[in-house]
């Protein structure tokens, strides 16, 4: 199995690219938001890769870190997502922005992918609530609190200072990454009047 490419970029297509390997080019199927964040064409690329192999045909899937290819593997453990809408997720969602969907239990953030409709998006998001966290790379804590949050689980300080925020404008995801920061700097013992001052200094920054 292929795990790893190395090699320089030779095309771009609509959902694919072709990486040339010492003279075999690899046709690698990606997200479009991989896609996007390509070198040009000749230059140097490495990506993550995940084999799919059936009878009939053996199918590549490239990711620019392994992180991303966890979450396509995680995606397709939930029932009804193929490697056609894991792609999609991943190609409106960052492994974060996914983790804090997951993890404030935001369907209506998963469904913004296309083909994902709101029954799978529900499942999406219940099915790996669990397992978000493991997934969230450097935003762990933000996470974490997100899950409380998603949970019903958090102060009451934190929930009220979340929902302020997010009345003046700001994405739930935003909002609880803001308290988060705030958290971690002003200690546990903070009001709602004092996570909401400070989170809004984090979201200026």
């Amino acid at each position: 199995m292929i795990g790893k490419l190395k090699g320089t970029l030779d095309s771009v297509g609509e959902d694919h690219l072709v990486l040339d390997v010492h003279g075999v080019g690899y046709l690698v199927h990606a997200s479009a938001r991989t896609l996007g964040g390509l070198p040009a064409v000749g230059e140097a690329l490495t990506l993550s890769i995940e084999t799919h192999v059936r009878e009939d045909m053996i199918r590549l899937f490239g990711f620019a870190t392994e992180l991303e290819r966890d979450w396509f593997r995680l995606l397709q453990s939930v029932q009804g997502v193929g490697a056609k809408v894991a792609l999609a997720v991943q190609s409106v969602l960052t492994p974060g922005d996914l983790a804090s969907a997951i993890a404030l239990q935001d369907k209506a953030m998963v469904s913004r992918a296309p083909g994902v409709g709101p029954k799978v998006a529900q499942r999406i998001v219940t099915e790996l609530r669990d397992k978000a966290p493991a997934y969230s790379g450097a935003a762990a804590a933000e996470i974490g609190l997100q899950s409380a949050i998603g949970a019903g689980q958090a102060p009451s300080s934190v929930t009220d200072a979340v929902s302020a925020l997010t009345n003046l404008g700001y994405s739930s995801q935003q909002a609880s990454a803001a308290v988060s920061k705030a958290l971690k700097k002003g200690g546990e013992g903070l009001d709602s009047a004092q996570l909401i001052r400070l989170g809004l200094k984090e979201l200026a920054l």
